[in-house]
């Protein structure tokens, strides 16, 4: 039997925990000759990387720095990529261009809605940490889960500004601000943190914030990050990047096997309690509507 070939590109890549949730998606759907593995690839290796690929290949995973590269590479983009100019996963088929899909976005959304239910954001407010690429899904994922307004914070306010047409495509008024700039707003019910794990914002949130709104915080290792360990310590819920991470891939499963990322995979709920138990954790119960 040919083997169907997979993985996740990036630099650096050692620690990707791709492959530890492909694996179990694969083998809970009894794909036992599809091999998914990691390669350390850097910006201005992929293309020609890309084509030299063969039949076998069916799709690649994309993390950092590949992710606008990959967008200029992809023949055809969804709408997610399109909106932030990021792509983390390549469809690869026979006489076709790699098409482009983004799913980081429905990662952050789904990881939130599966820990707090279908409407997260009773008051409509949404706080950014960081502008960076990543942040522009989180902006997206943001007006995805009913945000009514959103706020950046970063070191630097002119590097968001690439958020700015984005929020203008989603209608979602936005504002720019240093960290040093943050006040506490009383429609706020998410904050997300796009920082690397150990950076910080310099921002101190008060107690009653923490206690009544939802951290995401991208980062995953170490875990907890400082900020997860302040929200916990005043009762808030935190959803980690570990729990993103195992959604979006989720996503790119669906891609990789239908074509679709809104096809939903045979016995897909066992699938994704799989995938949860390959990096430690448990899928979370369906939370009860409030």
């Amino acid at each position: 039997m040919a083997t169907t070939h997979l993985a996740v590109f990036g630099s650096p890549i050692d620690h990707s925990r791709s492959p530890d949730l492909h694996r179990a998606a694969y083998a809970r759907l009894g794909l036992g000759d599809w091999n998914y593995d990691r390669r350390e690839v850097g910006e201005a290796e992929l293309a020609g990387i890309l084509a030299g690929l063969d039949e076998s290949w069916r799709g690649l995973s994309l993390t950092m720095p590949l992710k606008g590269e990959s967008f200029r590479i992809a023949g055809e983009r969804d709408e997610n990529a399109t909106l932030t100019g990021a792509v983390n996963t390549l469809l690869l088929v026979p006489g076709e261009a790699p098409r482009g899909f983004n799913t980081d976005i429905a990662g952050i959304a789904d990881a939130v809605r599966g820990l707090v239910g279908e409407n997260p954001l009773p008051r409509g407010g949404v706080d950014i940490l960081g502008g960076g690429a990543t942040a522009a899904s989180a902006l997206v994922a943001a007006a995805r889960l009913g945000a009514h307004a959103v706020r950046v914070f970063a070191r630097t306010p002119d590097r968001a500004a690439h958020l700015e047409p984005i929020a203008d495509a989603l209608g979602i008024p936005l504002e720019i601000r240093r960290f040093d700039q943050y006040v506490v707003a009383a429609d706020t019910d998410l904050v997300i943190s796009t920082l690397p794990g150990g950076a910080s914002s310099g921002i101190v949130f008060p107690a009653d914030l923490r206690a009544r709104t939802i951290l995401f915080d991208v980062a995953y290792s170490p875990w907890p990050s400082a900020l997860a360990s302040e929200w916990v310590a005043e009762g808030g819920i935190v959803v980690s990047g570990l729990e993103m991470l195992v959604r979006q891939a989720l996503i790119q499963v669906r891609i990789f096997v239908g074509h679709n990322p809104a096809l939903p995979l045979p016995d897909e709920h066992a699938v994704l309690a799989d995938m949860y138990a390959a990096v430690g954790l448990q899928l979370p119960a369906t939370p009860t509507p409030s």
